[in-house]
């Protein structure tokens, strides 16, 4: 085998570590001022180059730690982040954010968009596009954001986000019920009428005057009646026929299912 001379070979290397170095990303902020840095970051923003914005509002963040102008550099990261579809790491730089300054000025909407952040990855003002019933899909991210816009309306109020927040909340609640009548309803149509009935339960135990509790009656008086629980069936009746008077299911059953609530919010 032939074998490169002793000088050439450190040359070789010589050069390779030169080419290393030399393709080290050049730090174009280096000779920027803070307010620079910041007005270029939101340009990306506005513009929609969120994955342009995020590295800047990091950069921003250590050149003027302990500022004002910092604080804002995270909330914007968040939010650049959220917008970028960079959900996991938005939530855990929000979550960083109220740690270090529980007592900010824009506490409130850290919590808000922390709990926008969530909301949109479960449910969506615009998701209903997809025609697919969003209590449908696993609910973790709606539970992540009720929890949000709680402790944001019981911690401030008064906050500009507080109505929007509790506007979300009850769509929120409304969602999880619908959830839980969605699978006692796929439980009753596979003849599982026990699960049926459990599931329809737990949604009347845990909601209250939400749509969604007038089909939950329903499944109960119609999986009652598979089973041949003649008692509870006309138990349920009576609750149902207290409560929705004019119900569609009693005529229609579950053919007369309204248009999704969720499309109206």
């Amino acid at each position: 085998m032939l074998r490169a001379p002793l000088p050439l070979l450190s040359a070789l290397l010589a050069a390779g570590l030169l080419a290393g170095c030399s393709s080290t990303p050049e730090d174009k902020t280096a000779g920027w001022s803070t307010d620079r840095i910041y007005s270029e970051a939101r340009d990306e923003l506005n513009s929609g180059g969120y994955d342009k914005a995020v590295p800047l509002f990091e950069k921003l963040e250590g050149r003027a730690a302990g500022t004002p102008l910092a604080q804002q550099a995270q909330l914007d990261k968040a939010y650049a982040q959220y917008k970028g579809g960079e959900k996991a790491q938005a939530v855990a730089t929000l979550d960083r954010f109220l740690k270090l300054h529980p007592a900010s000025p824009a506490a409130d909407y850290a919590l808000y968009l922390k709990g926008l952040v969530n909301f949109n990855d479960n449910l969506g003002m615009f998701s209903w596009l997809s025609r697919q019933d969003l209590s449908e899909r696993d609910q973790k991210a709606a539970k992540d954001s009720f929890e949000s816009f709680r402790e944001l309306t019981t911690r401030f109020p008064d906050s500009r986000y507080a109505q929007d927040a509790r506007q979300r909340m009850t769509y929120i609640v409304n969602s999880l019920a619908q959830y839980e009548v969605h699978v006692a309803r796929y439980y009753y149509e596979r003849g599982a009428y026990v699960a049926a009935i459990g599931r329809a339960q737990q949604a009347i135990a845990d909601y209250e005057g939400v749509p969604a509790l007038e089909e939950a009656l329903y499944i109960l008086v119609r999986s009652y009646d598979a089973l041949g629980m003649t008692q509870l069936r006309d138990d349920a009746m009576r609750v149902m026929d207290a409560s929705y008077p004019q119900s569609a299911y009693a005529k229609g059953g579950f053919k007369a299912r309204s248009n999704p609530w969720w499309k109206f919010w």
